[in-house]
C-alpha cells in the first residue's frame, strides 16, 4: 500500500508537468499556425497575389513583380481585414475563455448569455441615432463612438447576468441561460426598434452587420479597436490564478486570499471590453467563445495560465480561416462570417451538452 501511495505520489506531479509542457508546445505550434494563416490569408482572393510574392514584397526581397493593383489590394483591404480578423477571434475566444472560469461551466459564451446582445444594442443605437441624439458624445469619442458604446452595453449585460444568476455564491446555469436568452431577447426587441427608424442608408449595413461580417474592416476600424482589446489580453493573464482557485468554488478562493469579488469585476470588465470592441467592428459572430476554449480544454487542460493565451492564438486563427473561407466560396458575392461560425459552432454546441449528458463518450 506505501510503495502503491508512494508511486502515485510520484506519478501525478508528473503528469502536471507533462500537460505544462504539452500546453507549452501548442501555444508555440498556434502561434506558428496563426502567422501562417495570416499569411495565405492575405494572398487568398480575387488578386493575382499569391502570399509568398506578398511576404517578399515587404521584406524587400521580392523583384517588384507584385503588381500596384494588387499591392493595392492586399495592403488597404485584405491587411487590415486579417488584422481585425486575428483581433476579434482572440477577444471573443478569451471572453468565452474567462466567463467559462467565472461561471465554472464550460457552456458560458458571449453570444449565447446576453452579453453580445447588450453589446450590439449599444452599437447599433450609436450607428443610429450618433447623428442626431447622441451626436454629442459620438463628437466627442471620435473613432471610438462605436467602440465604447458597444463596451458599456456589454459591460451592463455582464453585471445583469451575474446578479441575476448568482446567489449566496453559487451560479445556476439554468438561470444564466434563461436570464441570456431574456436578455438577448430584450436587446433585439429594442435593436427591432431602431433598425425600423434607420434610415436606408443604414440598414443594408445593419443587416450585413447583425449577420457578423469583418467586409468594412478599415484602417480606422483596426485603430479603434485594437487598443480596447490588446490592453484586456494583456490584463487577462494576470486572472489566471484567480480562474484556477475560483474553480474549487468561492469559499476555497476566498481561503486562498483571492479577492474573489474584485477579481469578478476584474473579469467582467475584460469579457465587456473583449466583447464590446469585437462586436462594435464585426457584428454578431457568434460560437468562438464557447468552440476554441473547450477545444483547447480537451487538450492542453484547464489551467487557465495557458487557456488563455491558447484561446487568443486559435480563437484568431479560426476567425481569420472562418473569414477566408467566406468571402471566396460564394465569390464574387460574400457570405456573412457569422454563417460560417455558427455552423461549425451550432453542432459542436449540440456535442457538448449530449456529452456532458453522457449521451456520447467522443
Amino acid at each position: 500500500m506505501l510503495m502503491r501511495t508512494a508511486t502515485t505520489g510520484l506519478r501525478a506531479p508528473l503528469a502536471d508537468g507533462d500537460r505544462a509542457v504539452l500546453a507549452r508546445i501548442v501555444i508555440c505550434c498556434l502561434a506558428a499556425t496563426l502567422a501562417v494563416t495570416a499569411i495565405l490569408s492575405l494572398g487568398w482572393g480575387a488578386s493575382d497575389a499569391s502570399a509568398f510574392e506578398v511576404v517578399m514584397h515587404w521584406v524587400g526581397l521580392g523583384d517588384g513583380t507584385l503588381a500596384p493593383r494588387d499591392r493595392l489590394i492586399v495592403e488597404t483591404i485584405r491587411l487590415p481585414r486579417v488584422t481585425l480578423g486575428g483581433l476579434v477571434g482572440a477577444g471573443l475566444a478569451v471572453a468565452g475563455a474567462i466567463l467559462q472560469g467565472l461561471f465554472r461551466n464550460p457552456l458560458a459564451d458571449p453570444a449565447l448569455i446576453g452579453v453580445t446582445a447588450g453589446a450590439g444594442l449599444c452599437a447599433v443605437s450609436m450607428i443610429v441615432l450618433g447623428g442626431t441624439v447622441l451626436a454629442a458624445v459620438a463628437g466627442l469619442l471620435g473613432i471610438y463612438a462605436l467602440p465604447v458604446a458597444a463596451f458599456i452595453g456589454g459591460l451592463a449585460a455582464s453585471f445583469a447576468l451575474y446578479r441575476i444568476a448568482t446567489r449566496r455564491g453559487q451560479t445556476s446555469v439554468a438561470t444564466m441561460l434563461l436570464a441570456g436568452i431574456a436578455l438577448t431577447a430584450f436587446a433585439n426587441a429594442i435593436m427591432g426598434v431602431l433598425i425600423f427608424i434607420a434610415s436606408d442608408a443604414q440598414l443594408r449595413d445593419l443587416i450585413f452587420w447583425g449577420l457578423g461580417s469583418l467586409a468594412g474592416a478599415t484602417t480606422t476600424k483596426v485603430m479603434a479597436t485594437a487598443p480596447i482589446i490588446l490592453v484586456s489580453l494583456a490584463a487577462t493573464p494576470f486572472l489566471a490564478r484567480s480562474l484556477n482557485a475560483l474553480a474549487l468554488g468561492e469559499a476555497a478562493a476566498n481561503h486562498l486570499g483571492i479577492p474573489v469579488q474584485r477579481m469578478k469585476s476584474v473579469a467582467l470588465v475584460c469579457v465587456a471590453a473583449l466583447t464590446g470592441a469585437s462586436v462594435a467592428v464585426s457584428g454578431g459572430i457568434g460560437f468562438v467563445g464557447i468552440v476554441v476554449p473547450h477545444l483547447l480544454r480537451l487538450v492542453i487542460g484547464p489551467d487557465h495560465r495557458y487557456l488563455l493565451p491558447a484561446s487568443a492564438l486559435l480563437g484568431g486563427t479560426f476567425l481569420i480561416a472562418a473569414d477566408a473561407i467566406s468571402r471566396t466560396v460564394v465569390a464574387p458575392a460574400e457570405l456573412p462570417i457569422g454563417i460560417i461560425t455558427a455552423l461549425v459552432g451550432a453542432p459542436f454546441f449540440i456535442w457538448v451538452l449530449l456529452r456532458r449528458r453522457g449521451l456520447i463518450d467522443l
